[in-house]
């Protein structure tokens, strides 16, 4: 950003990204979301675009920008379709830990997730452990040069479409998050298997638990020093969870311009409903705040580009975003009154999806905790 605001790069990058949003991306965006999978044709056009590659290295593909850049393209396709928005957030993470292996498997695997020729996942949460990473029980043993992973892992956000996935697992099982190791696992080893999550919403993300049956991962395809893993987690979960949230404003800023552009056709008792405070206030509260955690996300996001720590701010964003954006879908579809309610229309799908984002990554509760962490030390943390 310089000074207050984007620069003439990322206004002219917004553009170009609204633009193509509008003409391929907005128009079958309703019919996208009943569908149990992404149309691989339009993921490569968002490749195409860029929006795989944001400050990735150019020898792979990428392209030389910086994270504000990558949330300019995240929420300009949340804009147009919430489902497809998370592509270019998960990739930005699976490639920033990417650079943990080494050159031949970067080569390998990265020019073809910034392509948009195939998509990546990251596998964290299990049954029995969410948000508290160091409990996970999935196993991972070495022999020789490679390791054999064991376990289960679950609620994998476009886990049933990928071709690769960064599992993370217990390396050393007497030690919690210290014992954690992250690996590249490549979906069609033998020994994986799949099964898809039937959600509300969300649905062409492909969410699934995966099965890890004596699955055999060589040396190479391990991130980072063992019992690194979490450190690698934390990473990801910095970025990422900004982004989630910048993708959540984006779906209730485009459900409140609907609400707006409702509001001034549609008459009640002889007038617009846009004359009735009822009606205007609300969507004057809900603006506001969806502009003040705007602000915060792209904020956040500068201070990572400056080197800063973004720890708490990250934290805060996914905590508000999706709790901002929830509250003005909820209304924009009660301005719509029943046919808001119907599927006919895009609020009560946005609705349903925007949900999930309150547990993604991190619950709520969760990220005050983080949050009160950053502010008060982690002595002060309940465990």
């Amino acid at each position: 950003m310089a000074g207050f605001g984007f620069s003439e790069s990322q206004e002219m990058f917004r553009r170009q990204v609204r633009n193509f949003v509008q003409k391929e991306i907005a128009p079958d965006a309703r019919l996208r979301s009943k569908q149990d999978s992404y149309p691989m044709n339009l993921i490569r056009r968002m490749g195409e675009m860029g929006l795989m590659g944001i400050n990735q290295p150019e020898k792979y593909g990428g392209q030389p920008a910086d994270w504000v850049t990558l949330g300019i393209g995240v929420e300009e396709v949340a804009r147009g379709d919430f489902n497809l928005a998370i592509v270019p957030t998960l990739d930005a993470g699976f490639c920033l830990a990417f650079r943990l292996v080494p050159e031949d498997v970067q080569a390998e695997w990265l020019p073809r997730v910034i392509s948009g020729e195939i998509l990546a996942s990251v596998a964290t949460t299990e049954p029995g452990c969410g948000s508290d990473v160091g409990s996970m029980t999935t196993r991972a043993v070495r022999q020789g040069d490679y390791y054999i992973l064991n376990g289960e892992k679950t609620s994998i956000t476009v886990g049933m479409q990928s071709e690769a996935c960064i599992v993370f697992a217990k390396t050393d099982p007497t030690k919690k998050a210290r014992g954690v190791s992250a690996f590249l696992v490549p979906l069609n080893s033998p020994g994986v298997h799949r099964s898809r999550l039937p959600d509300m919403g969300c649905k062409p993300m492909g969410r699934c638990s995966i099965i890890l049956d004596n699955v055999k991962v060589p040396v190479k395809y391990r991130m980072g020093e063992e019992g690194k893993g979490f450190y690698v987690v934390m990473g990801q979960f910095d970025l990422i969870r900004i982004n989630l949230g910048l993708m959540a404003l984006g779906a209730a800023q485009t459900s409140m311009e609907d609400a707006i552009g409702y509001a001034k056709q549609r008459t009640a008792f002889g007038s617009p409903l846009a004359k009735y405070e009822g009606i205007s206030f609300k969507i004057a509260e809900h603006c506001t705040r969806i502009e003040a955690a705007r602000l915060l996300c792209y904020r956040t996001l500068w201070l990572r580009d400056q080197g800063q720590n973004h720890t708490k701010e990250s934290a805060m964003c996914k905590f508000l975003g999706p709790k901002v954006a929830v509250a003005a879908i909820h209304d924009a579809l009660l301005v719509h009154g029943h046919i808001g309610y119907s599927e006919e229309f895009p609020i009560e799908q946005r609705l349903r999806d925007v949900i999930g984002w309150e547990m993604a990554d991190g619950t709520a509760e969760i990220m005050k905790i983080v949050i009160s962490r950053e502010l008060m030390g982690r002595e002060f943390l309940p465990y």
